[in-house]
């Protein structure tokens, strides 16, 4: 093998190898990310109270620096749910297909709701079923549905091209306790 043809098969290598580990880097769009000292400030509690409901929640720093969203839910006066929201600018999110939380749940189901835009008419969601132990959960963006106030509606699922709002809820039709800590919510 004569030096050029060397120079171009090592050349044909390199750049190879440096497309690999260009298209193997997982992409990241950090949402929140709780430790000690957090501001959960940036955080919104939203309870079934707005419409007359009785659940109840708080969100607080847990011992491990993580946000710690509990409380109870009631069926009482037609409730039934309890939720934290994060609004921020809109954020263009094209390439992005999945969100995860880093969490530690309490055995319970959980909602994860999106809105594409600030003050938007309807939102997406997907939902999530946590262990009880220190997970990552993983909602794929398309799977997200359409809905508005709980109900279904007409429209395509989630198109993942623009962020304004995560949400995470209890909605499970029954009384009860909650209890789940959340380190990270980010996109990859």
């Amino acid at each position: 093998m004569n030096v050029n043809n060397r120079l171009l098969a090592v050349s044909t290598v390199f750049l190879f190898a440096t497309l690999a580990n260009t298209f193997g880097e997982t992409h990241r769009m950090v949402l929140f990310e709780s430790s000690h000292g957090s501001d959960l400030s940036v955080w919104e509690i939203e309870n079934d109270t707005v419409m007359g409901g009785r659940s109840q929640s708080s969100l607080t720093l847990s011992p491990s620096g993580a946000a710690l969203f509990s409380g109870t839910v009631s069926l009482d006066n037609n409730g039934g749910f309890a939720s934290i929201q994060y609004h921020f600018p809109t954020r263009k999110i094209d390439g992005f297909t999945v969100a995860k939380i880093r969490l530690r749940g309490d055995g319970k189901r959980y909602l994860f709701l999106v809105e594409a835009e600030a003050r938007a008419r309807h939102y997406y969601v997907g939902e999530f079923q946590t262990s009880g132990e220190w997970e990552t959960v993983q909602i794929v963006l398309s799977d997200m549905i359409a809905v508005w106030r709980g109900d279904r509606l007409d429209q395509p699922n989630f198109a993942g091209e623009t962020l304004a709002q995560v949400r995470v809820m209890i909605a499970n039709q029954t009384r009860e306790t909650f209890e789940i800590e959340i380190s990270q919510v980010w996109l990859e």
